[in-house]
């Protein structure tokens, strides 16, 4: 399926969802698509149609997310995903919240924009919820930071870089004058977990999106004429 998809990406851009691979070395290391940096004063987020980077709303509070932020690509959080919340949590009712897996991913390093691909190891995760809905966002460092790179469990990490992440996203929907929480953060999880995690989500995104890559295959499988040449075979990458 990787193949498949850097031939297409060999002739067009890839769309950061659908069209990116979580690398081959997943769940160890995995290929992260950042939307957001902690300067952002915006709110961004991925377009799921086109692909595109747009503007979700401005930030209403003081809030910065304290770490680059993004999604796993050809990941969903669904029913296998929802289950693992379920059997931790004792809450029968959660329900995926069919977006692409988040994870933040630590380094000392200012990065400037995001709509950037980048490669993070998962050193754990946070279970939130976030109205019913499983909304794991799973904690990484990238790879070959000088501060965070060498860590591998969510337990080395310094607890205040936690906590930030923890205020930021049971906070950053909250209006100032509101009494409840619009969201919870049930677990702080390791690296185990997260790696399970991703698998989950990875099973998730391939009972919902198989047929991409059937398709895909179709393509690349049959004749064309001059109008549409085959992709040329694709060179090594994240």
């Amino acid at each position: 399926m990787d193949i498949m998809w850097q031939s297409l990406g060999a002739l067009f851009q890839s769309h950061p969802w659908h069209g990116v691979t979580v690398g081959k070395d997943a769940p160890g290391i995995v290929t992260a698509y950042i939307e957001i940096v902690p300067t952002d004063t915006v709110k961004y987020e991925l377009d799921k149609v086109t692909g595109l980077l747009r503007v979700d709303r401005p930030q209403k509070y003081s809030n910065f997310c304290p770490s680059l932020y993004g999604l796993v690509p050809q990941t969903l959080c669904a029913d296998n995903v929802a289950a693992l919340a379920r059997e931790r949590t004792g809450q029968t009712e959660i329900v995926g919240d069919a977006d692409p897996l988040d994870i933040c991913v630590l380094t000392e390093r200012s990065i400037s924009h995001g709509n950037i691909l980048v490669r993070a190891i998962p050193i754990g995760g946070m279970r939130m919820l976030d109205r019913g809905e499983a909304d794991d966002k799973v904690v990484a460092v990238l790879e070959g930071d000088a501060t965070y790179g060498h860590l591998r469990e969510i337990a080395d990490c310094p607890p205040v870089v936690i906590d930030r992440l923890r205020h930021y996203f049971l906070t950053y929907k909250q209006a100032p004058d509101a009494i409840e929480a619009a969201c919870e953060i049930t677990h702080v999880y390791n690296r185990a977990e997260a790696l399970d995690v991703i698998g989950r989500s990875r099973a998730d995104y391939m009972a919902r999106y198989a047929h991409l890559a059937e398709m895909l295959q179709a393509f690349l499988s049959t004749p064309h004429s001059g109008a549409y040449p085959r992709p040329p075979k694709p060179t090594s990458g994240i």
